[in-house]
């Protein structure tokens, strides 16, 4: 679980997929019929531009870049796990259902695709990020709502008393409670900041935290594995990886996307939304 990982919501919006937008009847009532033009019109002026936008960038980006199956379930488990058993409430709380959350994981994976091809990776640039580069490090922890309960964990943990056995009895994240409190291995700018420099500050596997403040609750984290930095030789790879999502902000994304929208040649044919790209057209389209 990462815990500064946030639901997606990119467009959790009616998708505006009716044709010919025809005089036909979608309701029909007593007091006259709803159309098709109709519905078009009122979904148009409440979601238009965030619609079209993703329709048009998805037809874009399919033809360059490919997102399978695999890779939209693999996300869409990592937020299954997260929420666990509030995580259909938080869909429908968002307006989205299983398939449209997937639609919106295929599209972010799909932007997510293009700003990576957008970014210049040199080895300037990979050794700058090397100097506070640090490795995954993997921990467990168990996660309580107040600092009372935390000391009465940790007396328990020193009193000889099983991490893991402890985690399912007390740890309020539901999603890592049952393992143990394990987390996935995580780097530095990934995790809360004061459960990170806690997590980090631990050298010995097994070693466990005095409790720890964040903004979830209070946390005992206890190290599983923390691999030594290497040689920027001898971890380029990592390095790399890291800095390529490090780079996935908001405005490399726009940046990517105004890249294609330049070379897509987009001719928008309502007037009503000719605004749709705006955010898209200035001449800003090179990513650093």
């Amino acid at each position: 679980m990462k815990l500064k990982q946030t639901l997606i919501v990119l467009a959790a919006t009616t998708t505006l997929v009716l044709g010919g937008c025809s005089s036909s009847a979608v309701v029909k009532t007593d007091a006259g019929n709803v159309t098709e033009s109709e519905l078009y019109e009122a979904l148009k002026t409440s979601y238009g531009s965030d619609a079209v936008q993703q329709l048009t960038f998805e037809k874009i980006l399919e033809k360059k870049y490919s997102v399978s199956d695999k890779e939209v379930s693999a996300e869409y488990k990592k937020y299954a796990e997260q929420y666990g058993d509030s995580f259909e409430s938080t869909l429908a709380s968002n307006n989205l259902t299983e398939e449209s959350f997937k639609d919106n994981i295929k599209y972010n994976l799909l932007v997510q695709k293009a700003t990576e091809a957008n970014i210049k990776v040199t080895d300037k640039k990979l050794k700058e990020y090397y100097k506070t580069w640090e490795p995954d490090i993997t921990v467990s922890h168990i996660l309580v709502d107040d600092e009372a309960t935390a000391k009465e964990v940790k007396e328990k943990l020193d009193n000889g008393e099983k991490f893991a056995d402890l985690a399912k009895e007390y740890s309020t994240d539901t999603s890592t409670a049952e393992n143990g409190g394990l987390l996935d291995p995580f780097g530095p700018g990934e995790m809360d900041e004061a459960f990170e420099k806690a997590a980090y500050a631990l050298e010995n596997k097994g070693d466990v935290s005095e409790p720890v403040k964040s903004s979830y609750g209070y946390h005992i984290i206890q190290l599983e594995e923390k691999t030594e930095k290497k040689s920027f030789k001898e971890d380029k790879s990592k390095v790399k990886a890291a800095y390529i999502e490090s780079q996935m902000t908001s405005e490399n994304m726009t940046k990517a996307l105004k890249k294609e929208y330049k070379a897509a040649n987009i001719k928008i044919k309502d007037s009503d939304l000719k605004d749709a790209f705006s955010d898209y057209t200035d001449s800003s389209t090179a990513t650093e």
